[in-house]
């Protein structure tokens, strides 16, 4: 079973800054894709970022250049570096994993970019 643990949500001004972690059990980090997804009220949820293991990334139109996705293998942890944040951006953000045809979620910190 594995187990994912998001942090590092909050409240922040428009054009901020945020990093999201997500620590996972086991050493699933570096041989699995990974990724990051977020849903606002009212919205579907939708992808934001997934890293494979092969170090392939893939981004979410809206965040291309302003959010960039990594890992520390040592760490069993994935982060979201988040950017030039917008109001648009107010969500809760979910970390996701890929292992064996399986898919686990965390259950989510939720980011609010408002003035």
């Amino acid at each position: 079973q594995v187990q994912l643990v998001e942090s590092g949500g909050g409240l922040v001004q428009p054009g901020g800054s945020l990093r999201l972690s997500c620590a996972a059990s086991g050493s699933i980090v570096s041989s699995r894709t990974m990724g990051w997804y977020r849903q606002a009220p009212g919205k579907e949820r939708e992808l934001v970022a997934t890293l494979r293991y092969d170090g392939n990334t893939n981004y979410g139109d809206s965040v291309k250049d302003r959010f960039t996705i990594s890992r520390d293998n040592f760490k069993n942890t994935v982060y979201l570096q988040m950017n030039s944040l917008r109001p648009e951006d107010t969500a809760v953000y979910y970390c996701n994993a890929q292992s064996y045809g399986m898919s686990y979620w965390g259950k989510g910190t939720l980011v609010t970019v408002s003035s």
